[in-house]
């Protein structure tokens, strides 16, 4: 199971440590924050102990006005299944009692001056994206107009190659040669790079540039939701559709299924405007519209007796 560790939360959201600095290394495996309630009334059934426990102003002021020994068996309750880590939010600074029992567990006491559900939201993000299945595959990825497209074929086909035309043309890189794919839910997947190849593009004949450099900040981004896949392959007379709508087909991976596409490749043949066809068609299809159905729809029309 992927797991983070406390000190890589405290570093992405620069929060404050308020005890147990020495116990930044524990590990979440969970995606999601809890907040305490019915914790505090005694009810467990269900409490996610693994889970990032986050404080707000509700529960520090209900924790406020309890009595000294019913603060202690509130929180007592909880400490004792040691969750990874409790956040404070909403830099409140009345709590002096749970960096007590923090320190007497070893449990990390973190502090944040963000409000509570929107610091929530974004650890939630984090956490998602940090913890999620992934894969690595050979290929490119880039996003065409908004729309996330994984181009693969054999090695020396051209999809770096494609992918500088597309970036000359205004869309935007997301990694080269090694795409980390993360799914993110049923119907989800994350295209991105690999830290180490970050911003680079290998171009044959030319080398590695770095496509931020050259082209500015736009022409890159981090990640890109995956909708399209793209394979180029050799040209093939005989293996080419010419059919009016081509049936759909789809490559899986990590349990999701994604739309494919394949593109023979030709001297001559506009293989980037050909991908930004297939992303454009692929919008309007999510939007309803068929080019096929609406041409089928007009040679009916002209028909005799129709």
């Amino acid at each position: 199971m992927k797991s983070v560790s406390v000190e890589s939360i405290v570093k992405a959201f620069k929060l404050e440590v308020l005890s147990g600095a020495d116990q930044l290394d524990r590990e979440i495996n969970r995606s999601k924050a809890h907040r305490p309630g019915l914790e505090f009334v005694g009810y467990f059934d269900y409490f996610p102990m693994n889970r990032v426990q986050v404080l707000g102003r509700k529960e520090i002021t209900y924790l406020l006005q309890q009595t000294v020994e019913e603060r202690r068996l509130h929180i007592g309750n909880i400490v004792k299944y040691h969750p990874p880590c409790f956040i404070v939010t909403t830099g409140l600074q009345e709590i002096p009692f749970l960096e007590m029992y923090c320190d007497q567990e070893g449990i990390p006491l973190l502090r944040t001056t963000d409000k509570t559900t929107e610091f929530i939201t974004k650890l939630d993000g984090y956490l998602l994206k940090a913890l999620a299945p992934e894969m690595s595959i050979h290929g490119v990825c880039i996003n065409v107009s908004g729309i996330g497209v994984l181009l693969r074929g054999r090695s020396g086909i051209g999809k770096s190659e494609t992918a500088h035309t597309l970036i000359g043309r205004g869309h935007r890189f997301v990694a080269d040669d090694v795409v980390v794919l993360k799914k993110l839910g049923p119907a989800t997947l994350l295209g991105t790079h690999n830290t180490i190849t970050r911003e680079f593009l290998a171009l044959r004949s030319i080398g590695l540039i770095n496509v931020v450099r050259q082209y500015g900040r736009t022409a890159f981004q981090d990640e890109t939701r995956i909708v399209l896949d793209i394979e180029l392959t050799p040209w093939e007379d005989k293996a080419l559709n010419n059919d009016l709508e081509v049936a759909d087909q789809f490559t899986e991976y990590l349990g999701v299924k994604i739309p494919h596409i394949e593109i023979q490749l030709q001297p001559g043949r506009d293989t980037s405007g050909l991908i930004e066809a297939a992303a454009n068609n692929w919008y309007l299809k999510q939007l309803g519209y068929s080019a096929a159905e609406e041409f089928m729809s007009r040679l009916e029309d002209e028909m005799p007796g129709s």
